[in-house]
C-alpha cells in the first residue's frame, strides 16, 4: 500500500483544549486529527473533502514548558465623552489585558502517513507557510516521500494516538476526547470522538490481525513501526480495505 509520508519538525508548538478560555491553556500532548485537516488544507491552499482520506502518525517532543503570554480583549467606550462642536473624537475600543499560562511542547517532530500519495507535489510546494497548531509554531518539512507500506501480524506502536476501543485490548494509554473535524460549510462545526493516546511503546502480535508497518523505521525485536490510520468523518471506513 503507497502512503505519502511526511516528517515536519519545529521549535514550538500547542495544541489548546478547545473548552479553556482564559486564565490557563493547557496542550493535548499529540496533535487532534482537526489539527492535522488543518494542516493538509495548508499544504493543499484549500478545504478538501475529508470522505475517503486516512492518515496516521508518530509525533514526538522534548519535553513541555508554560509560558505567559495575554490576550486583549476589547470592548466599547465604558463612559461617552463630550465633544466641541464641529470637532470630531475618534470612537476608540477599550481593552482590558488578560494574562494566562499555555502550556508548550519543545521541539516537535511530527511523521504523518496520509492515503493520497498524489498530494506529494502539493506538499513539496506549500501553499501556505508551515504551521503545527497555533500560525505562528512554524514548521519544516524535512522528509517528503511515497512510501509502501507492508502488513504483518506483530508491529510495536508508540508516540501516537489509537481508536478508544483499542486502549483497554493492550492496556495502555490515556483517553481523550479530541476535536476531530470543523466543517467549514456549517460555521466550523466541531465533531468530537474519543482516542486513546499512547507514548509508550507497545508490541502487538496477534495471529487473527494484521498491522500496516512502515519498513522504513527503526526495527525493535524484529518489529517496525505499527500504523493505525483514522478518518475525518463518522460512517467513513476508519481502515485499508
Amino acid at each position: 500500500m503507497k502512503v505519502l509520508k511526511i516528517v515536519a519538525e519545529g521549535l514550538t508548538t500547542s495544541f489548546r483544549y478547545p473548552h479553556f478560555m482564559q486564565q490557563i491553556h493547557p496542550s493535548f500532548q499529540m496533535p487532534p486529527p482537526a489539527t492535522i485537516y488543518g494542516h493538509i488544507c495548508s499544504a493543499l491552499g484549500e478545504w478538501f473533502d475529508p470522505k475517503g482520506v486516512q492518515f496516521a502518525y508518530h509525533f514526538t517532543h522534548q519535553g513541555h514548558v508554560r509560558d505567559i503570554e495575554h490576550i486583549i480583549v476589547l470592548a466599547p467606550p465604558t463612559s461617552s465623552r463630550s465633544k466641541l462642536p464641529g470637532t470630531q473624537i475618534p470612537n476608540v475600543l477599550e481593552g482590558n489585558v488578560n494574562p494566562f499560562e499555555r502550556e508548550l511542547l519543545f521541539q516537535p517532530r511530527l511523521t504523518l502517513y496520509i492515503n493520497r500519495p498524489e498530494w506529494e507535489a502539493a506538499f513539496r510546494s506549500p501553499r501556505y507557510a508551515v504551521s503545527l497548531g497555533r500560525s505562528q509554531d512554524l514548521f519544516t518539512y524535512t522528509e517528503i516521500n511515497v512510501v509502501e507500506l507492508q502488513q504483518s501480524e506483530e508491529a510495536y506502536l508508540e508516540h501516537t494516538i489509537i481508536p478508544h476501543e483499542m486502549g483497554p485490548r493492550i492496556g495502555r494509554g490515556i483517553s481523550v476526547l479530541m476535536p476531530r473535524y470543523l466543517d467549514y460549510n456549517q460555521n466550523r462545526h466541531p465533531t468530537f470522538s474519543q482516542y486513546t493516546v499512547l507514548t509508550d511503546r507497545v508490541l502487538l502480535s496477534n495471529g487473527n490481525d494484521k498491522y500496516w508497518i512502515d519498513p522504513l523505521t527503526p526495527e525493535y525485536q524484529g518489529n517496525y513501526l505499527g500504523l493505525i490510520f483514522h478518518n475525518f468523518v463518522r460512517g467513513d471506513d476508519a481502515s485499508f480495505n
